[in-house]
């Protein structure tokens, strides 16, 4: 069999015949390693290729089942994943080193197990015993369906599947995982692609649900996130500070579900515990009497959050103003730092502006528009916002304050932690369930008209 050299790019998997400073594809920098390319051998495929036994078949004559998901009991994740984990499919959880992956894994195992399913948990990074003493720590009972094994040989790995069959896989991580008919190095982008492609084969043709847990890179973005992404089914990625205790799980793809939910996790000494009203934790630190502070509640898919936005706004030292947004969209606060300066008035061109959403959650709902130009205004004019208020809106270039979706679950949510107004969009309030909200609506049409309202009274 003929070997020769190629060099891939360990970020989207592009080959070259000969080494570049440059990827020519996602245009990576230092990203192409030399690796072992061999002939693929014909043998090889169609064994792969007999795994499927149907051939191809009308679309009026393929027969809907009923494929009934299966709970995890862990009420954030099932909502993230749409209901519960669906049979056959392959999910990938991201996320930083010590933010919880291994956690949620071990957990998922010990959830399913107490559902009389049976689990197989590959552990290459670990030994067994390491195992065992990760699960002893989370309050993990002693099953009789739970299987562990440290191996990353996938060759072997398949092996374990037919013989145990079981109705959950977990691989951590995938990253140490390699196929011996390969002959680059584990991590390597071949290695990737190739283990993650032959277990994404078996969870489809025998049912077995198959969790893979992937790094990330320097960047923050799941390494080969190209390779992996199109291949699993579902991608979950942890979100937040690893030094704090609060974590955020998001789906950033999933074919069986939406990818606007996400779900809220405490980190704690038995592992992850779920967050029933995050609302309440965002703002439970909330500084009171403090400039640049302001509320908003925000829809993270169908559940309403109530989030806090802080500003500080300081005269430039060195005659270029910095604007940085933490939780927020750097070119969203560019935007509305210049309506501010063209529409209202305010003298920002030489203020360094700073934008924090409180709790480590990232907001990409316009309707936080309005409170964060209501809280940049508050911070520069240092006057404070009428207090027990929340603001939503999104604001347009001409400084126009426009209708949000799902205002009424908004305004719920705001009402049952206490707040006693609410300022919207003028559009919002034709709409005739919102006559029956307990707190007082103050509809605007223009950013001038919100900040004339916001800091008199």
């Amino acid at each position: 069999m003929k070997t020769k050299t190629i060099f891939s790019c360990q970020s989207c998997g592009y080959q070259s015949p000969k080494w570049l400073g440059k990827c020519p594809d996602c245009n990576s920098w230092n990203t192409l390693v030399e690796e072992d390319y061999s002939e693929p051998i014909v043998k090889g495929n169609r064994e792969k290729v007999a795994l499927y036994k149907d051939g191809p078949v009308l679309l009026k004559d393929v027969q809907l089942k009923d494929s009934s998901r299966i709970g995890t009991n862990i009420a954030e994740l099932d909502r993230v994943l749409g209901g519960g984990v669906v049979p056959g499919s392959v999910i990938l959880i991201g996320g930083d080193p010590g933010i919880g992956k291994s956690t949620i894994s071990l957990q998922i195992s010990n959830e399913l197990t107490k559902q009389g399913k049976t689990v197989l948990y590959v552990s290459g990074e670990e030994s067994v015993t390491q195992t065992k003493l990760r699960a002893k720590r989370l309050g993990a009972p002693e099953s009789e369906e739970l299987y562990i094994v440290n191996q990353t040989d996938l060759s072997l790995i398949t092996e374990y599947i037919k013989k145990l069959k079981p109705n959950a896989v977990f691989i951590d991580s995938i990253q140490v995982i390699f196929d011996p008919g390969i002959s680059s190095a584990a991590g390597s982008v071949s290695q990737v692609r190739e283990s993650a492609g032959i277990l994404t084969q078996i969870a489809k043709t025998t049912g077995t649900s198959i969790f893979i847990i992937g790094h990330v890179t320097k960047e923050g973005s799941l390494a080969g996130p190209r390779v992996l992404e199109h291949i699993v089914d579902t991608v979950l990625y942890f979100e937040g500070d690893r030094f704090s205790t609060y974590r955020i799980l998001r789906a950033v793809k999933n074919r069986f579900g939406s990818t606007n939910e996400i779900g809220v996790f405490e980190m704690g000494s038995e592992g992850l515990i779920e967050v029933k009203n995050p609302s309440e934790i965002f703002l439970s630190e909330r500084p009171e009497n403090v400039s640049g502070s302001v509320v908003v509640p925000v829809m993270e898919g169908t559940r309403p959050l109530l989030v806090e936005i802080q500003s500080l706004v300081s005269k430039s030292s060195f005659g270029y103003a910095l604007r940085r947004a933490q939780g927020f969209d750097f070119n969203r606060l560019s935007l509305l730092v210049a309506v501010l300066e063209k529409r209202i008035g305010l003298h920002l061109e030489a203020e360094d502006v700073f934008i924090n959403v409180a709790g480590g959650i990232k907001i990409e709902d316009p309707a936080a528009d309005l409170a964060v130009a209501v809280s940049v205004a508050s911070a520069f004019k240092e006057q404070l916002v009428m207090s027990h208020t929340v603001i939503l809106g999104e604001v347009g270039l001409a400084g126009e304050i426009r209708s949000v979706s799902q205002p009424v679950l908004r305004i719920n949510e705001a009402q049952k932690l206490g707040f006693k107004h609410c300022i919207l969009p003028k559009n919002n309030c034709r709409d005739p369930q919102l006559k029956k909200a307990g707190i007082e609506l103050i509809p605007v049409a223009s950013l001038q008209e919100a900040l004339g309202l916001v800091f008199n009274k």
